[in-house]
């Protein structure tokens, strides 16, 4: 049985079998209480015994279980006011299992022992009616049990221990420079995540891991009355795999290329970047509106990393591949034919994309999916050539493996978990090239920073990208700024067209804090790396007014 008829036999059954305490959405909770620590591994370990003992004396073949405790901090500002202060806890067990050669799984918010094996019964019983109409037994790679371990993102400050009044003072901070430097309207947030997940199968794992994450962001607004035009510019922050260090200034690694914007590494300066987009987005109204025509595009991280996700990341998801997803998300031009060609060429013989959970402050880092799967990196396209796609334990077995990439993963747990996006990240070049190297090596192009608005067909094959700034090159100088700008092109004529990538010392991380995929919906955070890079002869069009 494939995910996708899974999922949806599941739902109805678990419609007939489930308990009303089997689902429980993140509940709000005071401050203070996100600083509870929780349940103790040993106690976990207790409860999760309950579960597997209880599964395979049901009949179980196969048992994991996931305890799950999911702490969120979100803020929202506008100009001078605090618009939602949300602190929200969502606490639970899911348990899935193989019987009868047949995925089963069900979830509870009664952490007892009682409550648990009730949990594991409805799965195993799920699993056997989902058996009376399974064709092929699930084929489950190999994965021997790690033991007793734990994971935490390294982190140097818990941003759930820094007090709401000083993350609030930062905000107010944040729009007042805005504001004071030309903006007319500003809105600022911060999202802040902790999941402490703890897995559990009867391979032998039992995984304590605790992770962190967080997202400082903003956008700011500069009008033109006279006009009766506006233009905004978002934060040039990253979503981050890190602690409140991220956001205290102290080790700020920052270059500005040949004055212009200023780009950020493993540590953001807010308020710094709230003042220079004020005067970007003012900047923006006079800016010239852009030819159409052929350039040659300098992407910053800032903007090839969600170029990244949507024409890499998935359609390089092996369950979108076989079509799996398609009644939500789309399906993949990236087909199975073309991988085993071992030919395809993805992209020029100077692209090489990685998959991986274990890159320090991306935010899918862990040290273990949630299979119990060790996190590693492999090769996705290798010399520009299509080499493997992303996949889970009942998956790897299609590509002719036998262990699991370690990318699967469920965003709570009464979530199912099932293959999920790892950082998926372009390699730098190992040659020396600067930012600066780049631009003065482009005779008629344009450099842009910033997320903008994306567009992709349901295959990951034809795409429209915009950004936030756009500076004119000509004849390897940065000459102005343009406006009205996107970028057209396939995913294959993109990225054969990468002519030049800087090195290791431009390489930075973009990401994604909610990416949904999924029927039932999930959402999961990832990061993609990447330096600056050089794409030649790109179709851009002008999206705005007339020239």
């Amino acid at each position: 049985m494939n995910r996708r008829d899974f999922v949806r036999l599941s739902g109805v059954g678990l419609g007939a079998a489930m308990l009303p305490d089997t689902w429980a959405a993140g509940k709000p909770v005071p401050a203070a209480e996100l600083l509870n620590p929780g349940l103790d591994p040993a106690a976990k370990k207790i409860l999760a015994d309950v579960a597997l003992n209880t599964a395979k004396s049901r009949g179980a073949t196969y048992a994991d279980v996931r305890i799950g405790r999911y702490l969120r901090q979100y803020f929202f500002t506008r100009e001078t006011k605090v618009e939602n202060i949300v602190n929200s806890e969502s606490y639970g067990v899911g348990i899935r299992v193989i019987a009868d050669g047949t995925w089963g799984f069900a979830a509870t918010n009664q952490v007892t022992k009682e409550g648990i094996a009730r949990c594991a019964e409805r799965a195993v019983a799920l699993a056997k009616a989902n058996a009376e109409i399974q064709t092929e037994p699930v084929v489950l790679a190999p994965q021997k049990g790690v033991g007793v371990v734990s994971w935490k993102t390294p982190i140097q400050k818990n941003a759930f221990e820094i007090p709401v009044k000083e993350k609030v003072d930062l905000l107010m901070k944040v729009n007042n420079s805005a504001l004071q430097n030309g903006a007319a309207f500003v809105t600022s947030n911060l999202f802040f995540v902790n999941e402490q997940k703890y897995f559990a199968s009867s391979d032998g794992s039992y995984i304590d891991q605790d992770i962190h994450r967080l997202w400082p962001t903003f956008t700011v607004t500069a009008i033109d009355k006279a006009a009766g035009r506006f233009k905004s510019r978002d934060a040039l922050s990253a979503p981050i795999g890190m602690g409140y260090e991220y956001l205290d200034g102290l080790a700020s690694e920052k270059h500005s290329v040949m004055g212009y914007p200023t780009v950020y590494r493993y540590s953001y300066d807010m308020v710094e970047d709230a003042i220079l987009a004020a005067k970007q987005a003012k900047d923006k109204l006079k800016a010239r509106s852009v030819p159409a025509g052929k350039y040659d595009m300098i992407l910053d991280p800032s903007n090839l990393g969600l170029t990244i996700h949507e024409s890499v990341g998935h359609p390089l998801e092996l369950d979108r591949v076989l079509g799996y997803e398609a009644n939500l998300a789309g399906t993949s031009f990236a087909t199975l034919d073309k991988w085993r060609s071992k030919n395809f060429q993805y992209g020029s013989n100077m692209v090489n994309f990685v998959a991986d959970k274990t890159q320090p402050h991306t935010m899918a880092a862990v040290g273990f999916d949630d299979e119990g799967v060790p996190c590693k990196e492999w090769n996705l396209v290798k010399d520009g050539i299509l080499v493997n796609y992303q996949a889970t334990r009942d998956q790897v077995h299609i590509l002719g493996e036998t262990a699991s990439h370690g990318c699967s993963f469920a965003d709570s747990w009464d979530s199912v978990q099932f293959q999920r996006m790892p950082n998926v990240s372009l390699r730098p070049s190992p040659d020396k090239y600067s930012i600066t190297d780049m631009i003065r090596d482009v005779e008629k192009g344009i450099y842009i920073l910033g997320r903008g608005s994306s567009s992709i067909d349901q295959q990951r094959y034809n795409f429209q990208f915009s950004g936030q700034l756009f500076y004119e090159i000509k004849n390897g100088e940065i000459v102005g700024m343009l406006d009205d700008v996107a970028y057209q092109s396939n995913t294959q004529e993109f990225w054969n067209s990468c002519a030049r990538i800087c090195d290791q010392d431009d390489y930075r991380l973009f990401g994604t804090f909610f990416d949904g995929k999924g029927q039932p919906g999930q959402a999961s955070a990832v990061s993609h790396g990447c330096p600056t890079t050089r794409f030649n002869g790109v179709n851009v069009i002008n999206t705005g007014r007339k020239i």
